[in-house]
C-alpha cells in the first residue's frame, strides 16, 4: 500500500492539492510541488502532556514528522495538537522549513531550545511570503485559553484558502475575511467544544462567505472534543444548499 509521504510527493501534477492529516492539520502542495502545513498533528504529545485519556489519539498516524520537508509550517495558537510540541524540532531541523506561528507559541519555542531566525511570530492583520505561499493572518476567537489565535488566508497558484483555525461563531468579522477576495476552500472546526464552532455554525458561517468548498475538521482525533460529520451534512442541506462541501478522510488528497 502507497503510504501518506508517497502520496504526498505524487499527488498534483502541477495541480494546487490539499491533503487531510486528521484533526485540524492539512497540507497544501502548490502547482510546483512546494509543501505548506498548516496545524498538523503528528504525534501523541497532547495524551503525554495533557495526561487524560479522553485525549488520547483515536486516528492512526500516518506521517511521520520527517517523511517530507516542509517549505512552511503553521501553528495557529499554542495548543499540543496546533502546535506539535514533539514534531516541530523534527520539521525544524533542516536548514529548509519556516515555522509561522502565533505570539503565544514563543514560550513553547523556549521550552523546546529553539532559536533560529527561520521563526516568524503572527498576529492578525500581517502577511508573509513563503515560497509560492503567500500568508495572510485573520482574526480568530479561540476564548481566553488562546487570545492570540490567529486564522489564515493561504494565497498559491491564484486560489484562497481560509483555515478559520480554533474558533467560535464570529460572522462580524466576514468582512475581514473576505477581503483578500472570494474563497475557493473554507476549512472549519464543527466539534462545537473548546470554543469551536458546532457542526450548524460552521455551515452557517459557510453560508456567510459562501466559499467555492467547505471542509469540516476537528473531529475523530480525540474522544473529548466530539464533533459529527453527518450532522455537519444536513446543517449545509438546510442552511447553504447550493454550496459545496466534502468530507475528507485522513490521509485524503483533492485538488483544488
Amino acid at each position: 500500500m502507497i503510504s501518506l509521504a508517497e502520496k504526498i510527493i505524487s499527488a498534483g501534477c502541477g495541480r494546487t492539492t490539499l491533503i487531510s492529516t486528521g484533526q485540524a492539520g492539512f497540507i497544501i502542495k502548490s502547482s510546483s510541488g512546494q509543501l505548506l502545513g498548516i496545524d498538523l498533528y503528528l504525534s501523541e504529545c497532547v495524551e503525554r502532556l495533557e495526561g487524560s485519556i479522553g485525549f488520547k489519539r483515536l486516528l492512526p498516524q500516518l506521517l511521520s514528522p520527517c517523511d517530507v520537508a516542509f517549505d512552511g509550517i503553521i501553528a495557529t495558537h499554542p495548543h499540543f495538537d496546533h502546535f506539535d510540541f514533539d514534531s516541530v524540532p523534527e520539521w525544524m531541523s533542516n536548514r529548509r522549513t519556516r515555522l509561522f506561528a502565533s505570539v503565544e507559541c514563543e514560550g513553547l519555542v523556549r521550552d523546546l531550545k529553539m532559536t533560529n531566525d527561520r521563526i516568524t511570530y503572527v498576529t492578525p492583520g500581517e502577511s508573509c511570503r513563503c515560497g509560492d505561499f503567500t500568508l495572510h493572518f485573520v482574526s480568530c476567537d479561540h476564548g481566553k485559553g488562546a487570545p492570540d489565535a490567529v486564522g489564515v488566508i493561504v494565497e498559491v497558484d491564484g486560489k484562497r484558502i481560509f483555515e478559520a483555525g480554533d474558533t467560535c461563531l464570529r460572522l462580524d468579522r466576514a468582512e475581514e475575511y473576505l477581503s483578500f477576495g472570494e474563497l475557493d476552500v473554507m476549512i472549519a472546526p464543527i466539534n462545537g467544544a473548546f470554543g469551536n464552532l458546532n457542526e450548524e455554525e460552521c455551515a452557517r458561517l459557510a453560508a456567510r462567505l459562501s466559499p467555492k468548498l467547505t471542509v469540516p475538521c476537528h473531529y475523530g482525533m480525540f474522544a473529548s472534543h466530539g464533533g459529527n460529520p453527518g450532522a455537519f451534512m444536513e446543517h449545509m442541506k438546510k442552511i447553504c444548499p447550493a454550496l459545496d462541501y466534502t468530507l475528507m478522510a485522513q490521509g485524503e488528497t483533492i485538488t483544488i
